[in-house]
């Protein structure tokens, strides 16, 4: 649950992991019955939304009670040690972020 409008991690890969991961879903779901908002996911070149964020999708609007996909099986990003995935809502309370990732070493 994205309970603030600035960055939040989403999946992080911290420096010495010794790791790669692929990220192979990512869904954005607006909870909100009735107020469309949104929605910005970013790539971060540091662990933990740190560094500078490249948007992967920017300022989405999302329709009240709707999921969006922003990341299928066909545009899957590989996160490399010292990256992240993060997410910016216009609105606090409703977007609910999930992703699926595998491990890789």
């Amino acid at each position: 649950n994205l309970t603030t409008t600035s960055a939040t991690s989403v999946i992080s890969n911290a420096a010495s992991s010794n790791k790669v991961l692929k990220v192979n879903v990512l869904n954005v779901a607006n909870t909100s019955s009735t107020n469309s908002a949104d929605i910005t996911i970013a790539w971060y070149n540091g662990a933990a939304v740190s560094g500078t964020g490249f948007p992967i999708v920017s300022a989405v609007t999302i329709p009240a009670k709707t999921t969006l996909t922003v990341i299928d099986k066909g545009t899957q990003y590989y996160l490399e040690e010292n990256t992240s995935i993060g997410a910016t809502a216009s609105v606090a309370n409703y977007f609910i972020v999930t992703a699926s990732y595998e491990e890789i070493s």
